[in-house]
């Protein structure tokens, strides 16, 4: 249930990032809690992902409510992103997110913090939210996105479970970078820019300083 849409979701971040991680969201994903490790169970929230390291192998499982995979079956963002499924779109998109971070730099042998992870979710959501509307009126830029992505959300205190500050911290440097990434997008929009792309996969790949150094460089420490 709802393996399609998370297929979509996730060849969309793949292809924008270029990624090749050997292995599939699918494969890895869990919507029945019962199936968790005992101790993940009693989580809160309809998405997280759950790493271990059995024998220095990396483990992980993602887990999505199922009523949100539901929903993005009925009404898919592929086809056509609105007020309707777009909670539920960013919902599915942070744990994809989470999965293709965590696998890139498990493939290359480098760590990656919660801070890294939260960070790349949001600039994830922003940038593939652009491309899904993209696809539906290629000429308009969606001016209240960053908006609607980084000033109206609210961290939630029982998800957060003492780490407001990181989450905030995560989601301000992503505004700073969505912020100086727009005028490009707004030039593709027009035709007039494609090396957005490969900058946005270069910051990909930098380490979690590196990605922190490009963002005070580009906006201005």
């Amino acid at each position: 249930m709802g393996a399609r849409a998370i297929e979509r979701l996730e060849a969309l971040l793949t292809a924008i990032y270029d990624l090749d991680i050997g292995c599939r969201v699918e494969d890895f994903l869990v919507t029945d809690r019962g199936l968790l490790p005992g101790e993940c169970r009693g989580e809160p929230g309809d998405e997280q992902l759950f790493v271990t390291a059995v024998d220095d192998e990396l483990c992980m499982s993602l887990y999505l409510d199922p009523a949100v995979l539901e929903r993005l079956e009925r009404n898919a963002p592929s086809d056509r992103l609105d007020q309707d499924n777009l909670a539920d779109c960013w919902t599915a998109l942070e744990g994809v997110s989470h999965f293709l971070c965590v696998a890139h730099n498990a493939g290359h042998d480098r760590p990656v913090s919660r801070f890294a992870l939260e960070m790349q979710a949001e600039i994830d959501k922003y940038v593939a939210s652009f491309a899904l509307l993209r696809q539906a009126e290629p000429r308009r830029f969606p001016t209240e996105l960053h908006a609607l992505l980084f000033r109206r959300c609210r961290v939630d205190p029982a998800l957060a479970r003492g780490r407001e500050s990181l989450y905030r911290r995560a989601s301000r440097q992503a505004a700073r970078f969505c912020a100086r990434l727009e005028p490009r997008l707004r030039a593709l929009c027009r035709r007039e820019d494609g090396a957005w792309l490969a900058d946005l996969r270069r910051f990909y790949r930098l380490s979690d300083f590196g990605k922190l150094r490009h963002i005070d460089v580009a906006c201005g420490a």
